[in-house]
């Protein structure tokens, strides 16, 4: 925290007339602004050994490339969703080029030795029948766990009704951290030989969800939520939409009641790839705005928010393949978004993290040129 605090920006916040908060909020509801929102997703852990900008300047990861490049803040905070306790991290085996690792979800992942960004390989999980999600549910999913109950005045504290930046409150996963556990190969078995089971889990997980927003929802005044899948890849999602449709939805909904009651209208989630089978049960479901929105795993942000209208909101879309070509190929790109930027209901940011390959040049014309086109000149 000490180090954050001394990172001298290396380029000026963009000019604005509004908060952070009321820029972000305008934006996102289709209100006037007075400049686009500035953010970005952040940066392959590469990156901050690649690319000498960070190297130079002491910038070793997302959190302080934000403050270093001066983007507009937000913030998300919640409670414990998830396992608690979590499984015991620690490494099973070892050889010259490979480290096998039991992770905090409980499964035995194969990772590269040297330690270059990449997925982990999973080899196997803890959870594979209805009696280990038995034994897993009574021992790291109680509501009863301390640990869930929340500091809430800590929060209320840490941000006040008269912060300039927006607030977010975070609503978990409802069958992305599932894959987590039970693995891409073990979600799909566990859907045809044990339904139940994993229904259980998706209840669970949204129990887990509704006990922490039942704790901050009345106490602090959030300007949207936020949520995790990663359920889709580029051929769509990894689980039938039948059954998105008839046992995720419903939680959605459960949650998304909570949310607007609280008098949150936006409600996004980060989940990569083609997300087009299951989007009209995410709106159906109350999720309203897609992040970070890979475009070649999917489509051009210009397609969806032209076929959802104003019920859609997208953040992301900056094509990540075309910041690596160089300014001719960005400048072509960004123009493309130059009339979503103007409806409002977007934020354009690469549409995941920033690889190794763009070059830091290139990356800073990015800058340069977003700043040209949807600041205020």
């Amino acid at each position: 925290m000490k180090k954050i605090q001394t990172i001298k920006p290396c380029r000026p916040k963009w000019r604005g007339t509004m908060t952070d908060r009321e820029r972000f909020n305008h934006q996102m509801q289709y209100r006037p602004v007075d400049r686009c929102f500035n953010m970005e997703f952040g940066y392959w852990n590469e990156n901050f050994t690649e690319w000498d900008i960070f190297r130079e300047n002491g910038i070793t990861n997302n959190a302080e490339a934000d403050i270093f490049f001066n983007f507009d803040r937000q913030v998300v905070t919640g409670g414990k969703v998830w396992l608690s306790p979590t499984f015991p991290q620690s490494v099973i085996e070892e050889t010259a080029t490979r480290r096998v690792l039991m992770n905090a979800d409980g499964l035995l992942a194969e990772v590269p030795l040297d330690g270059h960004d990449t997925i982990p390989h999973y080899l196997t999980s803890s959870i594979t029948t209805p009696e280990d999600w038995k034994r897993c549910k009574a021992e790291r999913f109680r509501l009863d766990d301390p640990a869930r109950m929340i500091d809430v005045a800590a929060l209320q504290q840490a941000h006040p009704p008269t912060r300039d930046y927006p607030l977010g409150v975070n609503c978990g996963s409802m069958i992305g951290k599932i894959r987590d556990m039970l693995t891409f190969e073990g979600l799909a078995y566990a859907c045809c030989d044990y339904p139940e089971m994993v229904e259980d889990m998706v209840e669970t997980a949204c129990q887990m969800v509704e006990h922490a927003l039942d704790q901050l929802l009345p106490a602090l005044d959030f300007d949207f939520a936020a949520g995790w899948e990663d359920i889709c890849f580029k051929n769509g999602p990894i689980v039938s939409v039948d059954f998105f449709r008839d046992v995720v939805m419903p939680r959605y909904q459960r949650i998304s009641k909570r949310l607007r009651a609280a008098g949150i209208k936006l409600w996004w989630v980060d989940c990569d790839g083609d997300v087009r089978p299951i989007l009209p049960y995410m709106l159906e479901g109350g999720v309203n705005c897609l992040f970070p929105f890979e475009v070649n795993g999917c489509a051009h942000p210009a397609e969806l928010l032209a076929e959802y209208g104003r019920d859609l909101r997208i953040m992301g879309g900056v094509d990540k393949i075309e910041l690596g070509k160089g300014p001719v190929a960005i400048k072509a790109y960004m123009q493309t978004l130059i009339p979503l930027v103007e409806r409002g209901g977007y934020i354009p940011f690469c549409d995941h993290r920033c690889p190794p390959n763009v070059k830091p040049r290139d990356y800073l014309y990015y800058l340069d040129l977003k700043e040209q086109m949807f600041g205020m000149g």
